[in-house]
């Protein structure tokens, strides 16, 4: 059987005794990546990509909170007293839960629980308002009807302000042991202000 030699254009130049390696084979890897689309080349640098993907990561987080508020109001709506309370903190925590996932941040049910609470008591105003829209439903007709129509409003902006509040702390870099609930009347200004310019 006889040995065929590979045509020059194919042979490899290293394997020849003393042969040098070309340099452009050892260039480093520029940052910056070009992506070819109907005949269009666009350059993405790490940095942008990055920028792109926390983007996609928070508009995720944002329509997890808009549901999440709007199943609150669906458990504001149930007719027993301080029973609705417990099903919008638990819709609230299943809430922290899962932005907790989207972050990729350790989540802990008790603290949790416990930062919820404190959360709660800096929204005196907002959870007074929701403790008495559940009690008003011990009251016939007249309570019940008011109840029915405020508690559960007052539920979906509570857990709408506690999810924007995550967001923006877990977007910064925080978890759940370095949170502190922020002033909520500057934070819904802020949040306020930022969905009238989009």
């Amino acid at each position: 059987m006889t040995k065929k030699t590979l045509p020059k254009a194919i042979r490899s130049e290293a394997g020849a005794a003393g042969a040098e390696l070309d340099p452009r084979l050892f260039e480093p890897v520029p940052e910056k990546t070009k992506h070819v689309e109907a005949g269009r080349v666009f350059s993405v640098s790490a940095d942008e990509i990055t920028d792109i993907a926390a983007a996609e990561r928070k508009g995720r987080a944002r329509k997890l909170v808009e549901r999440f508020s709007l199943w609150s109001g669906a458990a504001g709506l149930l007719p027993v007293p301080v029973l609705d309370l417990a099903a919008v903190a638990v819709v609230q925590l299943q809430m922290l839960r899962r932005l907790s996932r989207i972050y990729d941040i350790p989540f802990s049910k008790n603290r949790g629980k416990a930062i919820l609470a404190s959360f709660a008591g800096t929204m005196i105003p907002a959870s007074t308002g929701l403790g008495v829209a559940s009690m008003a439903k011990t009251v016939p007709v007249a309570g019940t009807a008011i109840g029915a129509l405020t508690a559960p409003a007052l539920s979906v902006g509570a857990t709408y302000v506690i999810g924007m509040a995550f967001i923006e702390h877990f977007a910064s870099g925080g978890t759940l042991l370095d949170f502190e609930p922020p002033d909520y009347h500057e934070f819904i200004k802020a949040n306020a202000e930022t969905r009238e310019t989009t």
